[in-house]
């Protein structure tokens, strides 16, 4: 056998043009796959409808709260693995500067889920103790949720927020 015969029958998967363009196609799907996966795991994608207005003096909003701030500590309390569809448990404990518990006009606890903001819902925390709120929430689907408890105090709102995993249910 000639070499020109032995060439025409190596496989084509041992060329290096085919291993180069194979290369190249998982490398694609692998940049896509991180790309998905970031786009999932990061940015909520939340976005207010009225984000022009809000923006228009954002640093002179956020000066002027800050001087406001009481240097309330508040605390989010709610079980480690939530599960989709059952009632969770939620505690909120607020305290000011020197430990003393707060007692604000109003709390809510709000839930929003990133990639569907018709999922999203609120529930009215109710006093427990001064300074100690509590409320059941139920997350209807299981993922990702932003929450946040806001504290109302005359004119002015304080928040505190975290994103949490809700399980599904078994």
């Amino acid at each position: 056998m000639s070499n020109q015969q032995q060439a025409i029958k190596t496989p084509a998967w041992k060329s290096p043009w085919v291993i180069g363009w194979m290369g190249l196609v998982l490398a694609v799907l692998g940049v896509n796959m991180t790309m998905v996966y970031l786009a999932v795991r990061t940015s909520s994608g939340l976005v207010v409808e009225d984000y022009y207005e809000r923006g228009q003096d954002y640093e002179k909003n956020m000066f002027s709260k800050r001087a406001r701030d009481p240097g309330w500590h508040m605390t989010i309390d709610l079980p480690k693995n939530p599960v989709a569809g059952n009632h969770t448990p939620v505690n909120y404990s607020v305290v000011d500067k020197a430990g003393v518990p707060v007692q604000p006009d109003a709390v809510t606890f709000y839930a929003y889920r990133p990639s569907d903001a018709t999922r999203d819902f609120s529930v009215p925390m109710e006093q427990q103790a001064r300074g100690l709120y509590s409320a059941k929430a139920q997350f209807r689907l299981k993922g990702v949720w932003d929450i946040l408890v806001s504290a109302k105090s005359g004119e002015e709102e304080y928040n505190v927020g975290r994103r949490i995993d809700v399980a599904a249910p078994q």
